[in-house]
């Protein structure tokens, strides 16, 4: 039964994402919001919807460990398990001058996570303050000086023509509502799964709820690098890392605040930074990312999640 609800909130989360962030753009377009915008603020939370809501109800719950584990375990997924997956499909190299810029900031948000969960509880005031430097990321994205490269990656993705109001209302409360629903299946079916196998409900958080949350981003990853677009592949996985301290983390814990143990934490952020540091030469440095590295960030992440079960 763990197991089925682990894999119905998963579908239920990434069919949510996805219905909120296609809808949610079409009602953008409608309210003549510009595609760099709804590039860098609809299409960054909306992908980010699925951590978003498993992080809050984790932490209504009480659950610190599941929530502190998703942020963490989110980021580490989308360096080691999707950008070295996408990696061995078509090798990579970051060509707009956005995403080089963006990659020194996900360390910088990264880094953040560490430091907020060192007094074992991040607070309502650490969340807004998390909230608060999102604000001069998304200004300094919209002043700067790539407009027509964000408009490229936006119109590459979500670049249909728009549909009717009505339509696009109802998908993104259909949208909400299946992430509401799938975040709490994904929950209790980690905790049930857990107990189960008589593992922490943060190995479970940093692995299962983690994957679950990131398949979104899984998706779109793939589909990119088999298009050959590696500017949508790096762009969706940085981003992602960003809203995930900034946005998902923060708004969790001004909601509710999150209790962890941070000596029980220590493997996983050293993991998440190590992860972050590594793809900052071929990132910033125009390097290739090629296959080679592709598997050694996918082996990488899977020695990890292997040596958290063993």
């Amino acid at each position: 039964m763990a197991i089925f609800l682990v894999g119905l909130g998963a579908l239920l989360l990434y069919a949510g994402g996805e219905a909120l962030v296609r809808s949610a753009v079409q009602l953008a377009r409608i309210w003549g919001m510009s595609p760099l915008l709804i590039g860098l603020t609809v299409v960054a939370f909306g992908t980010s919807s699925p951590e978003l809501a498993a992080t809050v109800i984790a932490a209504l719950r009480g659950q610190g460990d599941i929530a502190i584990g998703n942020v963490i375990g989110s980021n580490t997924a989308n360096l080691g398990l999707i950008l070295g997956t996408s990696a061995l499909i078509f090798p990579i190299a970051a060509h707009a001058q956005f995403i080089r810029r963006e990659v020194p900031i996900m360390l910088f948000s990264s880094a953040l996570v560490p430091l907020a969960v060192s007094a074992g509880t991040v607070g309502r005031l650490q969340g807004i303050l998390l909230m608060t430097l999102l604000v001069p990321y998304l200004w300094s994205l919209l002043a700067g000086r790539e407009k027509r490269q964000v408009e490229d990656v936006y119109n590459a993705e979500y670049g249909a023509a728009p549909r009717p109001v009505w339509r696009a209302l109802a998908g993104s409360a259909l949208g909400i509502a299946l992430l509401v629903c799938g975040a709490a299946a994904l929950i209790d079916g980690a905790a049930s799964l857990a107990r189960s196998l008589g593992v922490s409900e943060r190995v479970i958080g940093v692995t299962l709820v983690a994957l679950g949350t990131s398949l979104p981003e899984l998706a779109a990853a793939l589909v990119a690098a088999l298009r050959r677009e590696a500017d949508i592949v790096i762009g969706n996985l940085v981003g992602s890392n960003i809203f995930n301290v900034l946005a998902v983390l923060g708004v969790a814990a001004a909601i509710q605040p999150i209790t962890v143990a941070p000596e029980s934490l220590r493997l996983d952020l050293a993991v998440m930074m190590l992860f972050s540091a590594a793809v900052l030469p071929f990132l910033v440095l125009r390097q290739r990312l090629g296959r080679a590295a592709g598997a050694l960030l996918l082996g990488g992440y899977l020695a990890y999640v292997i040596a958290l079960y063993v």
